[in-house]
């Protein structure tokens, strides 16, 4: 389970590491947003996420987004689909209503998911990034 372990420099510290950007409880996003590292989301957004990193939606945040990130660990309240490459968890008083597509999932005691799972594979992972990597080389030549 991803649970807070210390807090330095206000950002959160979890297993999965330290989260490098804090959306704050009062701040609110509408838009495209696309990020590397991690992020924890604290606040209001709406929009759609795409990242190669974590994200964390905090506990009395609201998520109104499709999202693809390679981690997704949910505390508070989600409305979109959810494509986790690596791994998807909803913790204890986390709100799911969407789909999901992820590699690994937990589910704590007390969550609400209202939505479909579709479980993949580790090697559908693969061929996907390599189907892509042929299409962009094809596209260069």
């Amino acid at each position: 389970m991803a649970r807070k372990v210390i807090q330095i420099n206000k950002n959160p510290v979890y297993e999965i590491g330290m989260i490098n950007t804090v959306f704050s409880k009062d701040m609110a996003f509408y838009g495209d947003l696309k990020f590397k590292k991690s992020l924890q989301i604290n606040g209001y957004f709406e929009g759609e996420i795409v990242s190669d990193g974590y994200l964390v939606i905090g506990e009395g945040a609201t998520v109104k987004a499709n999202i693809k990130a390679r981690t997704v660990i949910i505390q508070g309240d989600v409305y979109g689909n959810i494509e986790a490459s690596e791994r998807l968890e909803i913790l204890s008083g986390g709100k799911l209503h969407g789909n999901i597509r992820t590699a690994k999932l937990k589910i704590a005691d007390g969550v609400v998911f209202v939505g479909k799972c579709e479980m993949i594979r580790e090697y559908e992972k693969v061929e996907k990034k390599d189907k892509l990597e042929k299409i962009k080389s094809e596209a260069a030549s």
